[in-house]
């Protein structure tokens, strides 16, 4: 493989392996969690289109670092580094998340109108305040509350009502000690679940609807989730489609995150979302969750929010949100082997189980085998 000096490059972890042991020096762990992996697909692009790939082995990686301008082999040593350093633990309030396995968190719609739940909980606040707790005894590690529909379509809710939707759910499940984060693109809104005990900000809009997002966040100094999308400071659902589906969302959530540090917001406090299904066809969506592996060279947490998505009901004879039980399943256990650490879902009792068989499954991997 001939790469250019003007070529960008890309390191994805490929090739899983059940277990290390054995393989010295020829695997390489996945963001500090249970996967490992033998080699990596080595992408180069230029003027934003893929001139070629190769799989390199973990082994011959440092070789060809070797052979490459300084720049280029910097740029590779760093995605490297980044692909299997551990990710440093959330803090919620007296809990402690630790992040080298995959956690399922909980989806807490407080909405009349979204897509899969809309209204399912009604409008006492005590009512969804216990389904949050039911999420906890269920095994969610996280709940995500949210008060304003994003499914395509929905109606922009003024802040004041989404304040009043999740404040009085938060406080409640915040009292009790449930780790709790606030999914909302108003400053004004974060505010309020921050002060009413929410631990983390999880934005569609990556802190980029609201222009005082990025402020709010960086004075709490608390976790934020920035998730993809085409148009964020319009809709979530907006753009034109992608040429390489995986190399943009890489390249827009790198220079996201360098925005959102450089306007005082810490590296550490921040997970990344690939966005599924936010203005991304069905080929968009397969082509990120078969190639989530890639986003680990931001050396950041994965959240990976699939549940009951369109892209189901298109693989599966148009099923409807009530009969994508399956393939949320298969979707999370897909991010869980990609090493995401947080799994956004709604059914939580069968998520945690399907986690905790390839938790077991793992495990047992990594004890090795008679040789």
């Amino acid at each position: 493989m001939t790469i250019s000096p003007a070529a960008r490059l890309y390191l994805r972890p490929v090739a899983p392996v059940d277990s290390p042991i054995g393989y010295d020096g020829q695997v390489a762990r996945l963001a500090g969690g249970l996967s490992w992996f033998a080699a990596y697909e080595l992408i180069a692009t230029e003027g934003g289109r893929r001139v070629a790939q190769q799989l390199v082995p973990v082994e011959r990686l440092p070789g060809l670092l070797t052979q490459l301008p300084d720049a280029q082999a910097e740029r590779l040593r760093t995605l490297a580094a980044a692909s299997s350093a551990p990710r440093p633990v959330i803090r919620a309030g007296e809990r402690t998340l630790r992040l080298d396995q995959p956690l399922v968190a909980g989806i807490l719609n407080v909405t009349p109108d979204s897509f899969s739940d809309g209204g399912k909980h009604g409008d006492d606040a005590e009512a969804i305040a216990q389904a949050g707790f039911d999420m906890g005894l269920a095994g969610a590690s996280l709940v995500d509350v949210g008060g304003e529909s994003t499914r395509p379509g929905a109606e922009p809710v003024w802040e004041g009502d989404e304040i009043k939707r999740v404040v009085p759910v938060i406080e409640r499940l915040a009292a009790s000690g449930v780790p709790v984060s606030i999914d909302t693109r108003k400053a004004a809104v974060m505010e309020a679940a921050l002060a009413a005990g929410a631990h983390i900000v999880n934005d569609v809009a990556a802190l980029a609807y609201d222009p005082r997002a990025i402020d709010v966040v960086a004075k709490a100094a608390c976790p934020v989730i920035l998730m993809h999308s085409p148009d964020p400071a319009q809709s979530p659902h907006g753009g034109s489609g992608y040429r390489d589906p995986l190399i943009e969302v890489f390249d827009w959530l790198e220079a996201r995150v360098d925005a959102v540090v450089s306007g005082g917001v810490q590296r550490s406090n921040i997970l990344i979302d690939p966005g599924i299904g936010f203005g991304k066809s069905l080929a968009d969506n397969l082509a990120l969750m078969n190639g989530l592996t890639l986003l680990h060279g931001l050396g950041l947490p994965i959240m990976l929010g699939a549940s009951r998505k369109r892209m189901i009901g298109a693989l599966d004879h148009e099923a409807p949100v009530q009969r994508r039980l399956g393939g949320s399943l298969a979707l999370a256990l897909k991010g869980a082997g990609a090493g995401c650490q947080l799994l956004r879902v709604h059914d939580v009792a069968e998520t945690v189980q399907a986690v905790r068989v390839w938790r077991g499954m793992t495990d047992h991997g990594l004890v090795g085998q008679p040789r």
